[in-house]
């Protein structure tokens, strides 16, 4: 019913009479930023949570399918080491040695998924690519990839023809087959003669001299290798048995696993966030640059629980970070989720914000929360009982989230309904009750379970976009204000040298601004009485910036605002920082050569001041907000525009530099105009 601009990308957004804006696209639920080429990176990632999607796929055909991808890039790269090493993001020296690790991990992740060891992998691995040689009816018609796989619905049209076709075809039958292979392995001569094989498949009239007869040894399940339990073979299970439609909460449940478990850190990482923004709300500027400043800045009691809950932040990140820019659902510039984040990373990711890199706090929280939702829905839909139980984020507690750990939880409840048959000289039999398996996963971790909103994440809200022009209204309702002398501007400016007690100034004017437009206050008052006896807030000020805020009163407020906030933009100016980096770049056009020569005249007066600093406070108070252009036209005369900002404020503008004034100079200008002004004036008064 209403439109404004994207404070990420300033897209306008919304409508009007429920008519959307145009360009409007309905949102995807699950967004996939995935780029073509190789990006899975290093190899050792692959364990990580955010690598284990697998396009819906039960594990060991996806890993399967990894497989023969890394096998053909690798006979490519035997003949066209260029052409391969170009697939790859990021770039590596040598694609072989890469994806030779990438093809061992594949091994290892099919073993775990299958739940064989390495040798029923091999035979696995040796049977789906004879299988390949034998014709298979394909299920849709027409096939849904080309010759080329030229596009990314092509590559994902073979993959899912490769997976229902062939491969889950053939692993169907592939206990059977396994057994075959080994029957036909043990009558081969070569390998029958080994003692070793014949222990473990059981002939009795084998014993080691060495030992006596009746030793343990001679038993051949010591020789056997009993099938390992891990999520996911449970998956290939569940798969082999069609669970996607019988069994679709275990299903589920089971492909988002790896990321699931991770959701029982949403609660800590909820409680860092509200201490940090309670921390940090309304500050003018962070004092710490990196996380590992800001912990060394805490004695030991606090410092054991920021540790703690950081290190959660952290982990939580890194092993989500892969996920969070492919499929989260706030968009993560890219440069945000390329490395891991740790105590050398700007603190600003741990701040929960709508922009910058405090989106990466915000989209962790956003992501977990979904993944949470996502399982209480496959719940609801499974059972057929919505609650419409739902709980704000403000409110979360430990007992609300979806909670397990896999050693502990999860895999004693898989044993207790898991059934062992023995044979001599045969594999351990393993049966399932995989329909109890799924009752009291639900029962146990999902049931009763609320929907997260999104509404009530904590929002660290800056100081400086808080709405000070109406702060400043309520203030000169209450308290009469007046414009500070120039000797005194003067004195301000020399007493406050550096950038950090330039904000602690700042700040200190700010919370007093904000006392005095609810509670306001006698207009003569020094403000050095009113921070001591009123707000109890001197004691660990440092003494020579006390002293230069005591040379105002409390009439003096809004224009000791006034000054502090320019003199904080000057001063980042001076070391190499813009002070203007998130405004439109609409209003930083650079001056013509001639306008500069024509503010060579206005800089000379000394009421230049006062204009420059109103200019500033019309940059910071309406030109920073991302619909300003809308409202504020970048090609006005920004003389004109200034005159109709002091009007509007009851203020004259000086008639010693109307004149000189350039009015060629427009809006789209001014931050240039106002950086070379007050750099020329400081120039003058230095020499």
């Amino acid at each position: 019913m209403q439109t404004s601009r994207c404070l990420e990308c300033k897209a306008e957004i919304g409508g009007t009479n429920h008519d959307p804006v145009q360009g409007f696209q309905v949102m995807q639920t699950q967004r996939d930023s995935t780029k073509s080429g190789h990006i899975l990176g290093d190899a050792q990632r692959r364990d990580l949570p955010d690598m284990q999607d697998t396009k819906n796929m039960s594990p060991a055909p996806f890993a399967l399918l990894r497989l023969f991808t890394h096998m053909a890039m690798l006979l490519g790269a035997g003949k066209k080491t260029q052409s391969v090493q170009q697939i790859i993001i990021p770039a590596v020296p040598d694609p072989g040695p890469f994806l030779v690790a990438h093809l061992l991990k594949d091994m290892e992740q099919l073993s775990r998924a299958l739940g064989k060891g390495v040798d029923d992998t091999d035979s696995t691995i040796h049977l789906i690519i004879h299988s390949l040689l034998e014709p298979h009816p394909t299920s849709q018609r027409p096939v849904p990839y080309d010759q080329t796989l030229s596009t990314k619905d092509a590559r994902n049209g073979w993959e899912n023809a490769m997976n229902n076709d062939v491969i889950t075809r053939q692993l169907k039958d592939l206990d059977n087959q396994l057994k075959e292979v080994s029957a036909f392995i043990r009558k081969d001569e070569r390998v029958s003669s080994n003692p070793v094989m014949k222990l473990t498949f059981g002939k009795p009239e084998l014993f080691l001299r060495c030992l006596p007869k009746n030793f343990l040894i001679h038993n051949s399940s010591i020789w056997s290798c009993r099938r390992k339990v891990s999520m996911l073979s449970l998956a290939h299970i569940v798969e082999q048995n069609n669970g996607r439609d019988t069994l679709p909460v275990l299903w589920r449940f089971l492909q988002r696993d790896a990321e699931l478990r991770l959701v029982r850190f949403l609660p800590d990482i909820l409680v860092l966030q509200r201490d940090l923004v309670k921390k940090f709300q309304n500050m003018t500027d962070l004092n710490f640059k990196t996380i590992g400043e800001f912990l060394d800045s805490h004695k030991e009691a606090s410092l054991t629980w920021y540790e703690k809950y950081i290190k959660i932040f952290l982990s939580t990140w890194n092993q989500l970070r892969v996920s969070l820019a492919t499929t989260g659902e706030i968009k993560l510039p890219a440069e945000y989720t390329q490395e891991d984040l740790g105590l050398k990373t700007d603190l600003q990711v741990l701040l929960p914000q709508r922009q910058g890199l405090g989106l990466c706090s915000t989209a962790l929280v956003s992501y977990l929360i979904t993944l949470h939702n996502d399982l209480v829905y496959t719940v609801e839909k499974h059972t057929g009982e919505e609650s419409g139980y739902t709980v704000s984020p403000a409110d979360l507690t430990e007992l609300h989230v979806i909670r397990y750990e896999s050693e502990r939880d999860l895999l004693p409840l898989i044993l207790s309904n898991c059934q062992y048959s023995m044979e001599c000289g045969q594999e351990t039999l393993m049966e399932y009750d995989l329909p109890k398996i799924q009752h009291q996963i639900i029962t146990r971790f999902l049931q009763g379970k609320p929907r997260i909103t999104l509404t009530g994440i904590p929002t660290l809200v800056n100081r400086q976009d808080r709405n000070y022009e109406i702060i400043f209204k309520d203030v000169k309702s209450k308290v009469q204000q007046e414009l500070l002398q120039p000797l005194t501007q003067h004195n301000l400016v020399k007493e406050l040298q550096s950038y950090r007690d330039v904000c602690e100034a700042l700040s200190t004017a700010e919370l007093a601004l904000g006392f005095l437009a609810l509670t306001g206050g006698e207009p003569h008052v020094p403000l050095g009485t009113y921070l001591t006896e009123v707000l109890k807030m001197t004691d660990n000020m440092a003494p020579h910036i006390f002293k230069a805020l005591s040379r105002c009163c409390l009439r003096h407020c809004v224009a000791l605002w006034q000054l502090l906030s320019s003199l904080k933009s000057e001063t980042m100016i001076s070391l190499k920082r813009d002070p203007f980096e998130s405004f439109s770049e609409e209003y930083k056009h650079p001056l013509q050569e001639e306008h500069k020569t024509t503010l060579n005249s206005f800089c000379t007066k000394s009421s230049a001041g006062a204009v420059l600093l109103e200019i500033h406070e019309l940059l910071l108070l309406v030109l920073k907000d991302p619909n300003a252009t809308d409202t504020f036209r970048p090609d006005w005369g920004l003389k004109d525009t200034v005159v109709s900002y002091m009007e509007r404020k009851n203020l004259d503008f000086p008639s010693e530099v109307e004149e000189l004034f350039p009015e060629e100079i427009l809006l789209s200008q001014c931050i240039d105009m106002w950086k070379y002004s007050v750099g020329l004036r400081k120039e003058r008064n230095q020499s």
